[in-house]
This record gives structure tokens, C-alpha cells and sequence, in this order.
């Protein structure tokens, strides 16, 4: 691992992406908001168009949904995300429409999570996804049936401006550095045993065209 210093020519909302913890429990999401958290998400792509994502929303509008949601986590997760004002149940559509299983709905569930990660982003939230929760738990207390799979929770919530009363772990993890593998180590030209031969470039001598439309 290395400490994590974002390329200058990524993009902002990927190179300030950070799954903070640090969540003002005092602020809700506005309705509008969670719904364009949704409709990033609904805009990812999927094999076979299949779009094998399903949300289920808790916040205020609900509290006792939310507070069912909360209990479904581990202690060590709602330590911090009992305080996040919206948690979000992703959910996998396993069985295809014709009865097989489909074998990609994992991946394409992680592509919905990620546009709805970034669409956080963009609107000043901050959101980390957790793995820490009980799954059966969640299956039976918002009645999701077989064949749909939990996956992961989110927790959304504007940045705590205040950082008092949140466990000393917790904030010594937020001020410790992003680590990642270096690029060697994840990416390979051709074969495996040949890292992908990464090269700095700016903008300058590498222009980005902009995206052009499509469908």
C-alpha cells in the first residue's frame, strides 16, 4: 500500500471522493437530493440492460424503518452511522427474468452504487458504504423476498462541521491517510507478469476530448 495522492488530471468528483464517516445528525437529506441519488444510480449501465438494482430508503419520513435499518448494522458501524440521517439498503436482482441466475448482478449493482456515490459527492454529502450489517435480519424485518440479495448499506449525511462526541477510534481513522495499491500492482500490459508501464501527463500534452453524447 501507498499513501493515496489522486492524479492532477483525474476528475474532482473521483479524486475527492472519500468515504468519511463524519455525518451531522442534524441535518437531514432533502427529499429532491435522495431522489437524485436514485436516478444516478438508475442511469448505470448493465449486462443485458438487465438492471439488477433495488433501493430501499430510510430517513425522517420513516423513523421507525430507520431505526429497524440501524439495528440491522454491526456495533462497530453504528457506533458512527447511527448518526447518518439516511441510510440506504442496496440490493441484488440475482434470478433473471426468465428464471436463471444472473452471474453479473453483483457487478452491476456495484456500477449503480458507484454513480450514486459520485452524485453524493457532487452535491456536498458525504456517504460511505458498509458491508458491517446483518443481511437475514434486513431480509426479514422490509420483507425482501427471494432471489434479491442486500448487498451493502449505505450511510449519507451532510459533513459534521462539529466533531465532538464521536469516538476517539473513529476520528483517528477519518485523519489517517488514504492507502492504495500502486498501479503496478492492479494493472498489467498483455500478460500478468508485465505491470502496466504508468507514465506521467498533464491536460497540456495530453488533452481529454469531452464526452460526446450516446445512448
Amino acid at each position: 500500500m501507498e499513501i493515496y495522492q489522486p492524479h492532477p488530471e483525474l476528475h474532482p468528483l473521483i479524486a475527492q471522493r472519500r468515504s468519511s464517516r463524519l455525518m451531522d445528525s442534524q441535518r437531514p437529506i432533502e427529499p429532491w437530493k435522495v431522489q437524485l441519488l436514485l436516478e444516478a444510480a438508475r442511469s448505470a449501465p448493465s449486462s443485458n440492460n438487465l438492471q439488477p438494482w433495488r433501493y430501499l430508503i430510510f430517513d425522517e419520513r420513516n423513523s421507525e424503518a430507520l431505526n429497524k435499518a440501524r439495528e440491522c448494522l454491526t456495533p462497530g458501524n453504528q457506533k458512527w452511522a447511527n448518526r447518518a440521517p439516511l441510510l440506504i439498503l442496496a440490493v441484488a436482482e440475482e434470478i433473471r427474468p426468465d428464471g436463471r441466475p444472473n452471474p453479473k448482478a453483483f457487478h452491476d449493482l456495484g456500477m449503480a452504487n458507484e454513480n450514486l456515490i459520485l452524485q453524493a459527492i457532487a452535491l456536498g454529502l458525504n456517504i460511505r458504504p458498509m458491508g458491517g450489517f446483518d443481511a437475514e435480519k434486513a431480509r426479514s424485518y422490509f420483507n425482501i423476498p427471494r432471489g434479491y440479495t442486500p448487498v451493502v448499506m449505505l450511510a449519507v449525511g451532510y459533513p459534521a462541521e462539529d466533531t465532538d462526541g464521536f469516538p476517539a477510534d473513529i476520528l483517528e481513522k477519518e485523519l489517517s491517510p488514504r492507502l492504495r495499491l500502486p498501479l503496478s500492482s492492479i494493472a498489467f500490459l498483455a500478460t500478468w507478469d508485465t505491470p502496466y508501464p504508468a507514465s506521467e501527463f498533464t491536460a497540456t500534452t495530453h488533452p481529454i476530448p469531452p464526452a460526446s453524447p450516446s445512448n
